[in-house]
């Protein structure tokens, strides 16, 4: 279990601004849902003072991915563009007190998502296309020059460092050689060696036999009838629309449904589901198989 910080939790129970902002005038969007993390990120600025008025933000991810889209929101109102542009993700990390290393990729995406729609209320194209040949890691969808930025910025001297910070690495392997390169030419250029070492892998009990499908759909649904009763306290409740594989397609009813705190609600869940199964397990609202269908 992650050590977090009190300011940590503060921020993903009570998260700060959460929502989009009317009338917002910059937006910023990284990340994807289908890869475990996404960030929306809506600030009004003053055309005139270029200050940013308000600032919302709309997460799918896990605690500490909210916590940190929550701090970003609170660091950069009140704040002149050019200011807030030199946030760093150690900025925001430092803000809650600190994270897990292996939570670290979430101060990384706030500051993604701020820079994109800085760029976005400028008039510019945010540089978040992929040119052909620069997709490193393509389990998360991370290109080469995200992972030598994050290297360079944060000092990173270690594939798991990399993997921490970006995900990048942390899916198939095959894109392990691709950051070594990274690394080593990065390290060349202060005078240093890049040390090639095994990453940590993390010790998981081991299992009498492969869960079966049938197995794994019955451990869902036992999962998902425990957490009911805690949404329905709070006048909501949720309903299995389609379970594929390890992919579990959702809606959230009553009082849940559009709540500001769904996307929250749902990494939740996902996190419920991912601990109590020992597999990962991916929740997604039922509208977006129906928009991947249609």
């Amino acid at each position: 279990m992650w050590d977090y910080s009190e300011q940590v939790k503060e921020h993903f129970f009570n998260p700060k601004n959460a929502g989009a902002v009317p009338d917002a005038n910059a937006v910023g969007e990284v990340g994807s849902i289908t890869c475990g993390d996404a960030l929306r990120l809506t600030l009004k600025i003053d055309p005139d003072t270029q200050t940013i008025l308000e600032a919302g933000f709309q997460t799918f991810g896990c605690g500490s991915a909210i916590a940190s889209s929550s701090a970003l929101t609170e660091m950069v109102k009140g704040k002149h563009v050019e200011e807030v542009l030199k946030i760093t993700n150690q900025d925001i990390a430092e803000f809650l007190g600190g994270l897990p290393p292996e939570k670290m990729h979430c101060s990384v995406m706030g500051r993604e998502a701020l820079h994109a729609a800085i760029a976005n209320f400028r008039g510019e194209v945010w540089v978040d296309d992929h040119e052909e040949g620069s997709l490193i890691c393509k389990c998360f969808g991370i290109d080469a020059a995200m992972i030598e930025r994050t290297v360079r910025e944060n000092g990173l001297k270690t594939l798991e460092e990399v993997t921490n910070y970006t995900k990048a690495g942390g899916g198939c392997s095959s894109c392990h050689e691709g950051i070594e390169e990274i690394l080593a030419k990065v390290m060349a250029e202060h005078g240093e060696k890049f040390t090639h070492t095994e990453p940590a892998v993390p010790v998981t009990p081991a299992k009498p036999y492969a869960m079966t499908n049938l197995q794994r759909i019955k451990r869902i649904e036992m999962v998902i009838e425990s957490i009911r009763p805690q949404l329905q306290r709070d006048k909501g409740d949720i309903e299995v629309v389609d379970i594929d594989g390890k992919i579990v397609y959702v809606n959230l009813t009553g009082a849940c449904a559009g709540c500001m705190m769904e996307q929250a609600t749902l990494g939740g869940i996902q996190q419920k589901l991912t601990e109590e199964i020992g597999e990962p397990i991916r929740v997604l609202p039922a509208h977006l198989r129906e928009a991947m269908e249609a």
